[in-house]
């Protein structure tokens, strides 16, 4: 009896480490987890080292940038050194144009881009796998090919130096990475249920009604996704603004704190040459405060916004006909 006993609870014990190893029915074991959970944070360290040294750096002054044996806290918390940063980019015209450059663009991206979506997912007509394809060709196409005709074209139309530049493009379902996001509205709108277009139809709804009525509110993850991307697109596209809008060949006066980022030295190099200015020389810790001033507000629409991003991609999986 008692070697049965000893037995039995051998296999019991046995049956425990296996299940809390590698799991059952109703929990993750052990192992997987682990393993996913150190994935994790080795991907989560890989993104996140940078912007520690970045935010050490920038806190600290010369003397500690030349101290090898300072490497994370500074000495002193140096603030001059995102004033300085700061005036030098013109922080808060920059800002708000900034702002203005990235959110104007993307509401327009938004309509152009749910309507294109909704009518390619709603209707049948003759060229219409030509259309689909036709937008994955033109994500594909890289922007290189086409910035030296659209540079020209814009010049014709006189919008060079203009928010337009980004406006009118937008509204007509071609801003930046627009055809993306007309595949992501195509995919949404399929996943309506068509009886519930049918039903507002019975009931006298016409084709922009039931869009506004029974589509549109079904495709909310859709609008959030597209709004944060599409934003965050605008924002940290230096190159096309400074070509488009901000101006090559004159300065329009429009500019991001992306521009006056990439700008950064020569920027701050004009700020110290006057005389009231009391600026210190350009350094690491500088520059390095200049990145972090210019990554915050994006950060801060993050941290804002997240929940509601991650609900958006949580409600993916909704079904139709």
């Amino acid at each position: 009896m008692a070697s049965m006993k000893t037995t039995s609870e051998n296999k019991f014990t046995k049956e425990k480490l296996h299940k809390f190893l590698f799991g059952s029915k109703e929990r993750e074991g052990f192992i997987k987890m682990f393993v996913i959970y150190a994935l994790l944070i080795c991907i989560g360290f890989i993104y996140i080292y940078p912007l520690l040294i970045m935010v050490s750096k920038s806190f600290m002054n010369l003397d500690d940038l030349l101290d090898s044996s300072i490497n994370w806290i500074p000495s002193t918390f140096n603030i001059s050194n995102y004033m300085q940063a700061a005036k030098s980019m013109n922080f808060w015209k920059s800002l708000l144009q900034s702002i203005i450059i990235a959110g104007v663009p993307t509401l327009c991206n938004v309509i152009s881009c749910s309507l294109a979506g909704y009518g390619l997912a709603r209707f049948d007509f003759r060229g219409k796998k030509l259309c689909l394809a036709i937008i994955i060709l033109t994500f594909v196409l890289p922007t290189q090919i086409t910035m030296i005709p659209t540079y020209v074209m814009y010049s014709n139309m006189g919008i060079l130096g203009t928010l337009w530049a980004f406006i009118l493009p937008a509204l007509l379902g071609q801003g930046i990475n627009a055809p993306i996001f007309i595949l992501i509205f195509y995919q949404f709108f399929k996943q309506v249920p068509k009886v519930l277009i049918e039903a507002a139809q019975i009931d006298g709804a016409g084709y922009f009604k039931s869009f506004v009525r029974i589509s549109l509110p079904s495709a909310v993850p859709a609008f959030i996704t597209v709004t944060l991307f599409s934003f965050v697109w605008y924002w940290n596209e230096s190159y096309l603004t400074e070509l488009y809008v901000h101006g090559v060949m004159t300065d329009s006066g429009w500019t991001t704190l992306v521009i006056q980022l990439k700008n950064f030295a020569t920027n701050f190099n004009s700020y110290a040459q006057t005389a009231a200015s009391g600026a210190t020389n350009l350094n690491e810790s500088i520059s390095m405060a200049g990145t972090v001033i210019s990554v915050i507000p994006l950060l801060i629409m993050y941290f804002i916004l997240q929940k509601y991003f991650v609900e958006s991609i949580d409600r993916t999986g909704i079904t139709g006909e």
